[in-house]
């Protein structure tokens, strides 16, 4: 039997190294964040148009999925508005207004809406990290859910920032910590490819779903980072993302649309109305599986070869030119 040249310890030293978001950043960009909602918190409650419920965080740093090189952080403000008839633009200009008083040290080029989002986006010079700011309408309802007003959409999109984080955290919980490192690995690859062609699509928020289910499923060693790689694109080779991917956390599936016909289906897992690649097309879907195909028989080939140096060529198709095992 050939030796496995690349194995879990040395992907994980890469990954401490180069692919995960280190604690003390974490840190930072949580305070930076924290201090946001403390000042927004005053200035909202002047000014009566929306009255402010909470303020969470949310995204891959609150989820513990983030990369080294994050640029931007999700942040929910749920508001009340004192009318029902809501204008999404006047909306986002409400807030952009309210964050722009919240921070008379920045300059009014910090905040921006940009185009086809439903959020206001603040650009800290300091940090470099920009804070993408999300209203969710509150109505009362229990487990944090609220409705986006997506502005490329015109319907309302029912969510729960807690009731996501508390998806992701029972992964986690289950699997230690390698749900989380397998997640960040797979988004690690999806940047490389990202990099290489700004064309290809495959968000985030998908690719921890196929995680979840690989996990739930039991179809991927998640405490084997080489053949955790491997399981991951194997399923979207042989499935070709064709299949339905439903979880049972929070509703049961008899809640799911009956004639849905999207190229790919992953259902969010807080709410059943919402296919999560709704707006992926077919051609789109073929450029995952082609790309996963080029990684699964990259690291298919270094589970084989006979020399460490062609093993850390072929996962460098994978994780990118920073890759390095010691030969």
């Amino acid at each position: 039997m050939l030796e496995q040249h690349v194995k879990h310890s040395q992907i994980l030293a890469f990954a401490t190294d180069k692919v995960n978001l280190p604690h003390e950043l974490a840190e930072k960009y949580r305070g930076q964040v924290n201090n946001l909602r403390d000042q927004l918190e005053r200035y909202i409650g002047d000014h009566p148009d929306y009255s402010l419920v909470k303020m969470l965080h949310a995204g891959s740093v609150a989820k513990g999925t983030a990369l080294r090189t994050i640029d931007d952080m999700d942040v929910a403000v749920y508001v009340k508005p004192t009318d029902k008839n809501i204008d999404v633009d006047k909306l986002l200009v409400w807030l952009k207004e309210r964050l722009q008083e919240a921070y008379p040290q920045l300059k009014p080029e910090q905040f921006s809406l940009p185009p086809g989002s439903h959020c206001v986006t603040i650009s800290f010079v300091g940090t470099g990290l920009n804070v993408d700011v999300v209203p969710v309408i509150f109505e009362g309802e229990d487990d944090g859910v609220g409705y986006l007003i997506p502005k490329d959409m015109g319907v309302r999109v029912m969510t729960s920032i807690p009731l996501h984080l508390d998806f992701i955290r029972k992964r986690k919980k289950e699997n230690s910590d390698h749900f989380a490192q397998v997640v960040r690995l797979a988004k690690w690859w999806k940047k490389q490819v990202r990099d290489r062609d700004s064309s290809f699509r495959f968000k985030s928020f998908m690719i921890e779903l196929i995680c979840a289910h690989l996990a739930d499923t039991a179809k991927i060693e998640l405490d084997d980072y080489p053949k955790a790689m491997g399981d991951f694109f194997a399923y979207i080779v042989n499935s070709g993302l064709k299949e339905p991917i439903v979880f049972a956390d929070n509703y049961s599936s008899s809640s799911l649309p009956k004639n849905c016909v999207d190229p790919i289906r992953i259902f969010d897992p807080v709410n059943p109305e919402n296919n999560v690649a709704s707006r992926y097309t077919e051609s789109e879907r073929q450029m995952i599986v082609a790309e996963a195909t080029k990684a699964l028989t990259a690291i298919s080939g270094a589970m084989t070869t006979a020399t460490k140096g062609r093993a850390q060529e072929l996962w460098r198709l994978v994780f990118g030119p920073s890759f390095f095992i010691s030969l």
